[in-house]
């Protein structure tokens, strides 16, 4: 028989690096909730109601074309938060964000968010240090989409993937990784087709196994490194606690 997953608040490490006087006063108000892959947040435009924080999902942030194309620009799991528009001075985005990763997350109200984030404490000061290492992701995702190849770009992706979540194989179509690469389905298949023939991964019926994690890493493009060192070094702060 299964044992059933224990959730706790503090598998967010954003969550988990509040010292406990400041956590204890909205911890009762925060709720967790399933997170079922494709679901949608938020979509562009519409008032955000709440802030998640992602313990054992990952949510891609994309940013939507007039004519319904659609790319990642940042990816957000147990090391952060979705909905950084409420603290930083927005109710509404140009984006959108959706469950790329099954899983779960906890998540609050709005109003709770802000009130605690006006207070000027912690939180405040873990959430604006978060925002700066998410900022770093998106700018440099500008970038490899702009200069990188589909083969580079998914080898980062599945690099990022893997460290937000202990498991080595994804459920994830085709399509849906195209649709956050914001390239064409066949540019995907032919890039997993190279990266499987290399043994790199394992690609079957909408599961992508990663075989050799090393051998990703090296085919990666520097924007992968980038990416992990800035939010290593969130994380490295997150563990060694707040220093206030």
């Amino acid at each position: 028989m299964t044992t059933p997953q224990l959730h706790t608040p503090r598998q967010n490490h954003l969550l988990a690096a509040l010292p406990d006087a400041d956590f204890a006063t909205f911890s009762n108000e925060l709720e967790l909730v399933p997170m079922p892959l494709g679901h949608m947040l938020y979509e562009p435009g519409t008032q955000l109601r709440h802030v998640y924080f992602p313990t054992t999902s990952i949510v891609s942030l994309h940013y939507v074309t007039a004519t319904g194309a659609s790319a990642e620009t940042a990816g957000v799991g147990n090391e952060g938060v979705v909905g950084v528009s409420l603290f930083m001075g927005g109710d509404t985005t140009p984006s959108s964000a959706v469950v790329q990763t099954a899983g779960h997350a906890y998540r609050l109200d709005r109003h709770l968010l802000q009130t605690e984030f006006n207070r000027a404490g912690a939180l405040q000061r873990l959430l604006l240090r978060y925002t700066q290492a998410l900022m770093t992701q998106m700018s440099q995702s500008a970038v490899c989409n702009r200069y990188h190849s589909v083969e580079q770009q998914l080898c980062g992706w599945l690099l990022l993937t893997m460290d937000r979540m202990p498991a080595r194989e994804l459920v994830m179509t085709q399509e849906l990784v195209a649709s956050m690469l914001g390239v064409r389905r066949e540019s995907v298949t032919e890039a997993a087709g190279s990266l499987q023939t290399a043994g790199y991964i394992r690609y079957r019926r909408g599961h992508i196994a990663v075989l050799d994690r090393a051998g990703l890493a090296t085919h990666a493009c520097e924007c992968y490194g980038v990416v992990k060192k800035e939010l290593g070094r969130l994380l490295t702060d997150v563990q060694q606690g707040p220093h206030y």
